[in-house]
C-alpha cells in the first residue's frame, strides 16, 4: 500500500519529493508516488505544508 494523495491539496512544492528516503515521489505539476517503491514511513506525510499526503 502506498501513500495517498489528496490531488485538490497538492501546489506541487516538492517538499515530500525531497524528503522521501526512496525516491518514490516525483514532483512535476502535483506530487505523483510510486506504489511500488513506497514504503508508508510517513516521512513526506509528515513534510507535507499541505496535508495533501495521507496513509
Amino acid at each position: 500500500m502506498a501513500v495517498k494523495l489528496k490531488k485538490e491539496d497538492c501546489v506541487g512544492c516538492g517538499a515530500c519529493e525531497d524528503a522521501c528516503p526512496n525516491g518514490a515521489i516525483k514532483v512535476d505539476e502535483i506530487a505523483v508516488i510510486s506504489e511500488k517503491d513506497c514504503v508508508d514511513c510517513g516521512i513526506c506525510v509528515d513534510e507535507c505544508p499541505n496535508k495533501a499526503l495521507e496513509l
